[in-house]
């Protein structure tokens, strides 16, 4: 049985999952048709990562019922904006990487408590 007073939170992380992945693409090809060299590179890992966190994110949002599964999903959804948006935001406008360090350690926190999390299930 669903229970619609847990619906709205699972769903928004999986909304948020698809734009994460559309972005992904939309930036992807930015990278391929309008960047060189280190910015190119800058630019594809930020891509990476909001395109499998992104699908991940869609796909896990539904089966996260309990706490500590949100919880990691959370982690994930952040850490997709701390990491891969500083890495976008460094090469659009310059802006440095210091929250890419702090996105990275949530992405990793994040994975390791939905581990536990589906141990635990």
């Amino acid at each position: 049985m669903i229970d619609a007073t847990r619906r709205p939170r699972r769903s928004w992380l999986a909304a948020s999952g698809a734009l994460f992945a559309a972005a992904a693409v939309a930036l992807s090809a930015y990278a391929a048709h309008a960047l060189q060299g280190p910015e190119q590179a800058r630019m594809q890992t930020a891509v990476l990562f909001a395109f499998g966190h992104g699908i991940a994110l869609t796909a896990l949002a539904p089966r996260a019922t309990r706490l500590l599964g949100r919880v990691a999903l959370i982690s994930l959804y952040l850490g997709v904006l701390l990491f891969s948006g500083s890495l976008v935001a460094n090469v659009v406008a310059q802006w440095p990487t210091t929250l890419a360090p702090a996105g990275g350690s949530l992405l990793i926190a994040g994975w390791l408590l939905y581990a536990i999390d589906a141990l635990r299930r």
